[in-house]
């Protein structure tokens, strides 16, 4: 397949009325041309073009013209009036080597084609957003950018860091002026510009932490990205980091961010908006003061309004005006309480007198001596009685035991073995012996007669019965 040219995409022109014939090339009109071209050039987007400016031009209707150009070719751009102030922030001179971004766009009536232009920076600003984009990184994984410490509301002493050269430094006195004149400030020069600036407005800072200020402010007025780099290096943001009294920044307008700004106490947009911030309001202190004081003697005037209103009615009473009539009034309440006590007494005496009469005839009645009496009487009749009943239960108990020990006589074993027998044990048990089998001949044996004792042994064992034999 032939590869496709612009020509053939070109649409049909309906004022074009020649065309090509016998496959020649398309015959198309300038403003179908244009139009191709127009399409095909925004259809690259937005694009960023680096060279050297060799032209500019300040409209009076506000817009800026300028050329970009290299060794090989020159491109025109195009910075309109609503998007200068955003797009260009620096000083703009023939010569510079610049970044352009925007869009191409072609201006039909003249044939020609330029860059409309949204942003332009010096060269090497990349480099530098993406050195700012490691080191803000680094120093928030450190936890630098978290530190918020009060400011001081009224600061005995206020250091600035800036040049005293610069117009941060003048618009920061002029702001003195107007709201606290001769308001102290001890300001340490420094560059705040350039390769070194870094490495004095650090010393700078430092300075200033060691003279006994209650708060520094770090200012420098606007200007482009390598203008306020000195802002983004590592020492200022250490020194700020390290102070120790709070740190306000107010570097640059308010659209420029600076690490110093992220790692400072307060952000301030200007070093105008610094001053204001560290600075008292001295027209408003003043104006608070007569406010606080009006407020105050009004308040004390109340008071001594309230003082005097109840000092006249306490004089009105009567007790504070002659003290002898509370004693009268408590002499009158102490007799009259007096009398109640004694009314009180002499009837709950005759009450308790009363009552002991109703109960002395039957406190009589319980008297331990009657009781005693009473109780002695019927121990003698009941001695009296019992006597004759203990002999005679006596006598009948000497009767038994008589005739036990008569039948205890009868059985005794004593009185067997006096009829001719004994008990028989062995030598070394109490236990009598009943049969010859349990015995074997030497053991010794102790017999037990009815007068004495036999020790003998056996020498010859006979175990017929007896009493068997006697029976058959």
């Amino acid at each position: 397949m032939a590869a496709r040219t612009l020509f053939d995409r070109l649409p049909d022109d309906p004022g074009d009325e020649g065309r090509g014939e016998g496959g020649g090339p398309r015959v198309v009109s300038v403003g179908a041309l244009t139009r191709r071209l127009r399409e095909t050039l925004e259809g690259l987007g937005r694009i960023s073009v680096e060279g050297e400016v060799s032209r500019v031009v300040r409209a009076a209707s506000g817009h800026v013209y300028l050329d970009l150009k290299d060794e090989q070719a020159k491109l025109s751009c195009t910075i309109w009036r609503s998007a200068v102030q955003r797009a260009v922030r620096f000083d703009l001179r023939e010569g510079m080597q610049v970044v352009a971004h925007g869009q191409l766009d072609v201006y039909a009536p003249r044939g020609t084609y330029s860059l409309n232009v949204q942003r332009i920076e010096q060269a090497g600003i990349g480099a530098l957003l993406a050195r700012f984009e490691e080191l803000k990184q680094q120093l928030a994984a450190r936890g630098w950018f978290e530190r918020r410490r009060p400011l001081p509301a009224m600061p005995r002493t206020i250091g600035v860091v800036t040049s005293r050269d610069g117009a941060a430094f003048r618009d920061f006195l002029r702001t003195r002026t107007l709201r606290w004149p001769g308001y102290p400030v001890r300001l340490a020069h420094t560059p705040v510009q350039g390769a070194s600036a870094a490495e004095s407005i650090a010393d700078a800072l430092r300075r200033l932490d060691a003279s006994g200020v209650d708060v520094i402010v770090v200012c420098r007025g606007g200007g482009s990205l390598e203008d306020l780099w000195c802002f983004n290096e590592l020492p200022v943001a250490r020194a700020i980091h390290e102070a120790s009294v709070p740190v306000v920044s107010g570097v640059g307008h308010e659209t420029d961010l600076t690490l110093a700004d992220l790692v400072a106490d307060h952000r301030a947009h200007t070093p105008t908006d610094a001053a204001q911030t560290v600075i008292p309001d001295r027209e408003a202190l003043v104006a608070e003061l007569e406010r606080l004081t009006h407020h105050l003697a009004r308040g004390a005037d109340a008071v001594l309004r309230a003082r005097a209103d109840r000092l006249e009615r306490l004089a009105a009473n009567r007790v504070l005006r002659d003290g002898r009539v509370l004693v009268a009034d408590r002499a009158r309440s102490l007799a009259e309480l007096g009398r109640r006590l004694g009314t009180a007494a002499r009837e709950a005496l005759a009450t308790r007198t009363a009552r002991l009469w109703e109960v002395h005839p039957r406190l009589q009645a319980r008297s331990p001596a009657r009781m005693l009496g009473a109780r002695e009487a019927r121990l003698q009749a009941a001695a009296l009685r019992i006597r004759p009943a203990a002999q005679r239960a006596l006598g009948a108990r000497e009767q038994a035991l008589g005739l036990c020990a008569s039948q205890l006589e009868a059985y005794s074993p004593l009185k067997i073995l006096g009829r001719g027998y004994s008990i028989t044990t062995r030598a070394d048990e109490a236990t009598p012996l009943t049969r010859a089998s349990d015995l074997k001949v030497g053991e010794p044996l102790r017999s037990r007669l009815h007068s004495g004792t036999v020790v003998s042994r056996v020498t010859e064992i006979d175990a017929t019965d007896s009493a068997a034999s006697s029976r058959e």
